[in-house]
């Protein structure tokens, strides 16, 4: 099949220096990449071995003698001491 190509600058510059190490066609370069990338886009991602954890630390402890209770925890928010 024959059709045209509009290569971004850094694919085709990639592709112009493979074909000057392998003394590849540019034909041929073109079709093994697509093949290649083809190939890894039916793959599934990869996962990871173990998932990442988010660690956990403490906090301290509650300063509000009750969440229920809403004033003394306005109260507590705003800096003032409740009683």
């Amino acid at each position: 099949m024959r059709t045209t190509l509009t290569l971004d600058d850094d694919v085709a510059s990639q592709l112009e220096q493979l074909r000057a190490e392998s003394g590849r066609a540019l034909k041929d370069l073109v079709n093994q990449a697509l093949r290649l990338g083809l190939q890894a886009l039916d793959e599934p991602p990869p996962r990871d071995a173990a998932p990442y954890r988010t660690p956990s630390g403490s906090l301290g402890g509650c300063t509000i003698g009750s969440l229920d209770d809403v004033t003394e925890a306005m109260a507590a928010a705003e800096g003032e001491a409740f009683k």
